[in-house]
């Protein structure tokens, strides 16, 4: 019987030591279909962004291209025609999970090191630079960058790969909004935004060197931010119809893994505690992290767990402000209250209306929303806002 595979988020592991796998790889194929250079795509925490994006990685990686193309046998992308940009660009993947600091500057010296490290893992590039180019990338593989050398230190790794294969790059960028959200939270947003701006605009906007850049996050922060001159750019939320079927699972994906591991649990109550959320096209979607430790503990229960940007957005909840708490009792009890949700692209803590503060709960997972009205998903998240709104009462 296979894993199940409970905080297992990359796909080589998955897939060569035997662990559970929901076949999402339809994405790779609707990726490459996309016709806009980069792209966004936000959704609620622990809803398998991370692993689509280890995803990308191993199938276009030209890097252990033969030995990655085994990985991808039986999955629905081998019958894909688009099986044949498998294993053809270099790889840029950076992960920003992890970079929260006090001070803007600690903050920049984890951005460092993860650069550091991965220039370390290209460090074969060294034998084809010149002089010139040879001093730079050892002051950042070393992390003595400084600020303007950070700043486009991804668009000179591609440079520098592009030169290597004679062949463009895929950037790949897991939680690009870490570092923004860790930010606000503790004071130096101003100094963030603008680095980062920088940080992601060169490597993304007019790099000649650039086949592809996708970046996964949680919010799509304000137009007047990181990606306001990107002009080869396009964020997906929840509120859109393409990739609805991409990030968490459907429910026949669920039901063929309760059938698997022969789990005692009618389909009934599984989906009462962890379906109900909605895409754009009113398609039902399960939280995967919810259903992986049910099946892992074999028992239904509250898996949810809070942190940073989360609890910011229940201080609206704590504080009712714009008295939202008589709206949330009446969600607790199965009741729906109407709202105009958008596609709010702001840090938690700049609400100011109400649909404001709804839109932002929609796209943090914490509310759905479907024909004009928000409400609460689902029995785990039901006893949460029952925990807040009357414990704290």
């Amino acid at each position: 019987m296979k894993k199940v595979p409970i905080a297992v988020e990359e796909f080589k592991k998955i897939i060569e030591e035997n662990y559970y796998y929901i076949d999402k790889t339809k994405f790779i194929e609707d990726v490459l279909n996309d016709g806009a250079e980069v792209k966004l795509f936000c959704r609620p925490r622990r809803f398998g962004k991370t692993l689509n994006m280890s995803t990308l990685k191993y199938f276009f990686d030209i890097e252990n291209k033969d030995e990655n193309r085994k990985l991808f046998n039986g999955l629905y992308i081998e019958n894909s025609p688009l099986i044949d940009e498998q294993g053809k660009y270099p790889v840029i993947f950076l992960s920003m999970k992890g970079i929260s600091s006090a001070k803007f500057e600690d903050a920049l010296d984890k951005i460092k090191d993860k650069i550091s490290n991965l220039y370390i893992n290209y460090s074969f590039l060294m034998e084809t630079l010149n002089e010139f180019e040879i001093d730079k990338f050892r002051d950042i593989a070393k992390g003595n960058s400084n600020t303007a050398q950070l700043e486009s230190s991804l668009l000179f790794l591609s440079k520098l790969l592009y030169k290597y294969y004679n062949q463009k790059v895929v950037v790949l960028i897991d939680e690009y909004d870490s570092p923004i959200m860790s930010a606000y939270e503790k004071g130096y947003y101003s100094e963030m935004r603008d680095f980062l701006k920088a940080f992601y605009g060169d490597v993304l906007k007019t790099n000649e060197y650039l086949q592809m850049g996708v970046l996964t996050g949680i919010i799509r922060v304000a137009q007047a931010g990181i990606f306001s001159d990107l002009n080869n750019f396009i964020s997906y939320t929840t509120l859109n119809d393409e990739y609805s079927q991409s990030f968490g699972l459907v429910e026949d994906e669920v039901k063929t893994m309760l059938d698997y591991y022969k789990i005692g649990y009618e389909m009934l109550e599984v989906k009462k505690w962890y379906d109900g959320y909605y895409t754009a096209a009113r398609e039902r979607i399960y939280n995967p992290r919810s259903i992986v430790c049910a099946l892992f503990d074999n028992q239904l229960s509250n898996y949810w767990t809070s942190f940073g940007p989360y609890d910011e957005i229940f201080y609206y909840v704590r504080n009712d402000i714009k008295n939202i708490r008589n709206d949330l009792a009446l969600m607790v009890i199965g009741e729906r209250v109407n709202a105009k949700i958008g596609d709010f692209a702001a840090v938690s803590m700049e609400l100011k209306t109400k649909n404001q503060i709804y839109s932002a709960m929609v796209i943090y997972g914490l509310l759905t929303y479907n024909n004009g009205q928000v409400f609460i998903p689902n029995k785990e998240l039901m006893l949460k806002y029952d925990e807040l709104l009357f414990r704290e009462s």
